[in-house]
């Protein structure tokens, strides 16, 4: 957990990092999302949701165009389709949305093209390690940025540090690019090259990412690990486990939880938040 406040500014809209958790809606323009079954492909209903986003408590909205399933489920797409789904949907929503835009992807002209247009952050799901122009990219515009990080099948000798080291290594790609480390948020990536029992060590030692001195994000929404825990259940009845991984995530130092029912996990957040931010007389 963010130990003094770190504030980023965009002309109109602000984001401070410390004083509270906060929450990353998200909105997938996609035709093959887990969690939604493509229901925010069009962009209509994508502006919409993420109008909705926001109106239930959203305090950045993360954008994506392609979907990032573990283990290559997921059906790669080039920047240009990237960019056909996503960039008429983000110059709608930087001139509609109060708050920050995040662009999801691992695409450097897909960021390009999105921080030429006034996004005001990346999530790169690769950690810059999947193509080495995107860290140069980045640099060029100086947004925050999220590095996650990235496995294409489980297997660890040591869990934490191997995580560690692949964000340490994503954070010399970024420094040595020209990213201020300010600007860098870290995320362990939970689902992505991992088990079930992975998934859950992640989250108990969370804290031990404080280590690499950024923001931590913890991305959990309605992933496969919660419905293999409660039973075989599907993405859409996910919400109470997701609720139990944000809470103990945020007790264990997360500062920015993504989501999809940002309603629901904003008030599970500022509950966590009374429990384990707020000063008692």
């Amino acid at each position: 957990m963010l130990n003094n406040l770190r504030t980023y500014r965009w002309g109109d809209r602000e984001l401070k990092l410390g004083e509270r958790t906060l929450v990353m809606g998200i909105v997938n323009v996609t035709p093959d999302s887990f969690s939604d079954g493509g229901c925010f492909r069009q962009m209509d209903a994508a502006v919409k949701q993420a109008h909705k986003l926001v109106a239930d408590g959203a305090d950045i909205i993360d954008i994506g165009g392609e979907s990032t399933r573990p283990y290559g489920n997921n059906q790669a797409i080039t920047a240009q389709e990237e960019m056909d789904r996503v960039l008429p949907v983000l110059e709608r929503l930087i001139r509609e949305i109060p708050v920050p835009i995040s662009l999801d992807t691992y695409k450097p002209a897909t960021a390009k093209a999105a921080l030429e247009m006034g996004v005001h952050m990346i999530n790169d799901v690769w950690g810059l390690q999947k193509d080495a122009a995107m860290a140069e990219v980045v640099a060029n515009y100086q947004v925050p940025l999220v590095i996650m990080h990235n496995k294409e099948q489980p297997g660890y000798q040591d869990l934490l540090g191997e995580v560690n080291g692949f964000l340490l290594e994503s954070i010399r790609i970024a420094e040595q690019a020209g990213i201020d480390r300010k600007n860098i948020i870290v995320d362990p990536g939970i689902g992505f090259g991992k088990t079930r029992a992975d998934n859950l060590k992640l989250i108990r030692h969370l804290r031990q990412m404080e280590v690499l001195g950024c923001p931590i994000l913890l991305g959990t929404s309605r992933k496969a690990f919660i419905g293999t825990t409660l039973g075989g259940l599907p993405p859409a009845d996910r919400i109470e486990g997701t609720a139990a991984t944000v809470a103990v995530g945020i007790a264990n130092g997360a500062d920015i939880i993504r989501v999809h029912d940002v309603k629901e996990m904003s008030r599970v957040a500022r509950m966590t938040d009374a429990l384990v931010r707020e000063e008692l007389e």
